[in-house]
């Protein structure tokens, strides 16, 4: 194989590579994303119609971290001393008009900021 075939061939790959991590990190296409941003969080969510929520995401804005929070019906959870976390729900969550899923942040045992993304 000549030195421009093996450049081929390991830019072929890597681009192989790369794609294939591309869609192990993707929501499935199905899934629509919609996010918001308040003064210290921002909270992201891939949703399936206006029912079925497959994650959450919330990241803090200054960089800090601290205890983040998810919910959503009666779906609850936390993850302490982290900056960005992803929540999975994978859970089907009636609610009528809209569907409020929520993040927060915690610190020092305080509330600092509670923020939700509305779907539809």
């Amino acid at each position: 194989m000549t030195t421009t075939g093996r450049r081929v061939a390991a830019i072929t790959a890597a681009l192989a590579a790369a794609s294939a991590l591309g869609l192990a990190t993707a929501p499935p296409a199905s899934a629509e994303v919609k996010s918001t941003c308040g003064t210290y969080i921002c909270v992201a969510t891939a949703h399936q119609g206006r029912d079925y929520v497959q994650d959450i995401t919330v990241t803090t804005r200054d960089g800090l971290p601290g205890t983040l929070r998810a919910f959503v019906g009666d779906y609850r959870a936390s993850k302490a001393g982290v900056t960005r976390w992803r929540f999975v729900v994978n859970r089907e969550i009636r609610a009528y008009p809209r569907l409020a899923v929520c993040g927060g942040l915690d610190r020092s045992g305080r509330v600092i900021e509670n923020h939700c993304v509305m779907i539809p």
